[in-house]
């Protein structure tokens, strides 16, 4: 199982070695929404803390809670071409939490373009986040 929780470096070689991906510290606006039966819930904001290719640890506006089937948009921070926003798109599931720290197990994802008309990010629509450190938690 993933251990996305801890940012913090390995306390040893082994324990680095044990990790599916290296985890890099992104911090980007996120929109979240989970699954409500076979509905999709409202999206909500919030901020990725790190991200691997198999998983993502961001700050909700509520706790998520594990199991919970997730689709998450990053507004990434790179062009295409130099021209286009891109925002990656990942769908996934809620591993763990730590208030409101969600950790998620990412299954597909797939880069979009991104409308600058229909786009949170874009619009400054984002809430003000508080910067978190993500605890180590014990497993």
């Amino acid at each position: 199982m993933l251990h996305l929780i801890e940012t913090a470096q390995p306390a040893s070689r082994e324990e680095a070695e044990r990790r599916a991906a290296t985890r890099f510290p992104i911090e980007r606006p996120v929109s979240y929404k989970y699954a409500r039966g076979r509905a999709w819930s409202e999206a909500s904001l919030g901020k990725t803390l790190n991200i691997s290719s198999t998983g993502i640890l961001f700050s909700s506006q509520s706790p998520l809670i594990p199991g919970k089937r997730l689709e998450v948009s990053i507004s990434w921070p790179v062009q295409l071409d130099g021209k286009c926003s891109l925002k990656l798109v990942a769908v996934g599931n809620v591993v763990r939490n730590a208030g409101n720290l969600v950790a998620a197990k990412i299954e597909k994802h797939d880069f979009h373009v991104q409308s600058a008309k229909k786009s949170p990010f874009a619009l400054g629509r984002l809430p003000k986040m508080p910067r978190v450190e993500a605890p180590r938690l014990a497993v």
